[in-house]
């Protein structure tokens, strides 16, 4: 009997399931749903990555790790602190799973026709990888603009609260950034001022730290999946993921993903916030190269620096990364 790659892998694609714009539909569908729920599970994890991040080239920190800048955010922002700037990962998680999935399962049938391999065959997991780093190539051209915008919004309380405004007379620490939020630019704003000040060439600020984050992350994200996957139905490979194992090898994914290129993406948090953060080094936005930033982060604190926020970021990205492979997944298998 032969055996459809759907039978081996949920997110491999079949030709045969119907045409390319039903294939397109159900993959951002259910890309859209899984990247939607995890992404609202993670965000505040995320916003503390990204404040991390971006001070390293600061002389005095912040913050003195991702705990206190977890407390502190939710001490003088409240929970609306914490979900600074989520409506642009909302956008940004819909279509970057949704692209993902999508150019992973086309690039996949490409492969099998340039190389010749009949459906009925699997893929090698060098062949797997190579159309996942593809996929997460096409996805990072798409994700610079949002991430843009979201970097840029969960800086915007450490601009506009400095550390010296809870001295303000009669005004407590909550009700000035309580006050602040209102005031500050929503997404929109924050586009149209990229755009003004480098032209439409401005919303792909970081471009090349995305590049690279997603063509290798998607790789190790993707490949992980894969790998796993075949261990654990090493003793069966014909029968269909359990939830669990779907769970586990997405846990798994999840760490390979963000442990690969992590400094790529530190480097392109700074870049997207250097405007806000470091107005004199920054000079006009976009001035700065990929090169430039990140001999700088490097010369201020070596690959520690290169890695701050690291261990928060892969700690999230476990379960997060775990809730997108079990939902995608379970669509998959449920509608097909």
């Amino acid at each position: 009997m032969e055996i459809s790659p759907n039978d081996l892998n949920p997110h491999v694609h079949d030709p045969s399931w119907g045409s390319p714009a039903v294939r397109a539909a159900k993959d951002i569908t259910f890309g859209s749903a899984a990247g939607i729920i995890s992404k609202v599970f993670e965000h505040p994890f995320d916003l503390t990555k990204v404040r991390l991040q971006v001070q390293v080239l600061d002389v005095t920190a912040r913050f003195r790790g991702p705990l206190d800048c977890l407390i502190r955010t939710f001490r003088d922002e409240g929970v609306r602190g914490l979900y600074r700037g989520l409506p642009a990962p909302i956008v940004g998680a819909m279509i970057e799973n949704a692209s993902l999935f999508f150019a992973y399962g086309e690039l996949q049938n490409l492969i099998r026709r340039l190389w010749g391999i009949p459906v009925a065959h699997t893929l090698s997991l060098p062949q797997l990888s190579l159309a996942a780093a593809g996929a997460g190539a096409i996805t990072s051209f798409f994700l610079t603009p949002v991430e843009l915008v979201k970097c840029k919004m969960q800086v915007q309380m450490l601009v506009a609260v400095p550390a010296s405004s809870s001295a303000m007379a009669g005004v407590t620490p909550s009700v000035v950034a309580a006050a602040s939020l209102r005031d500050l630019p929503g997404p929109f704003a924050i586009m149209r001022e990229a755009v003004r000040a480098d032209g439409v060439r401005g919303l792909w600020l970081g471009q090349t730290g995305t590049l690279i984050r997603e063509t290798g992350g998607a790789a190790a994200w993707f490949g992980t999946k894969e790998f796993v996957c075949k261990l654990l139905r090493r003793d069966a490979p014909a029968r269909p993921l359990r939830p669990w194992e779907s769970a586990l090898s997405g846990a798994c994914a999840g760490a390979a993903y963000n442990l690969a290129f992590f400094p790529a993406d530190t480097i392109k948090s700074t870049m997207q916030t250097e405007a806000e953060l470091r107005p004199v080094s920054a000079g006009t936005a976009g001035q700065r190269s990929f090169g430039v930033v990140a001999r700088e982060l490097y010369r201020a604190q070596g690959l520690k620096g290169l890695y701050a926020g690291c261990g928060i970021t892969v700690a999230r990205s476990v379960p997060s990364s775990a809730i997108i492979f079990l939902i995608y997944d379970g669509l998959k298998a449920r509608f097909g």
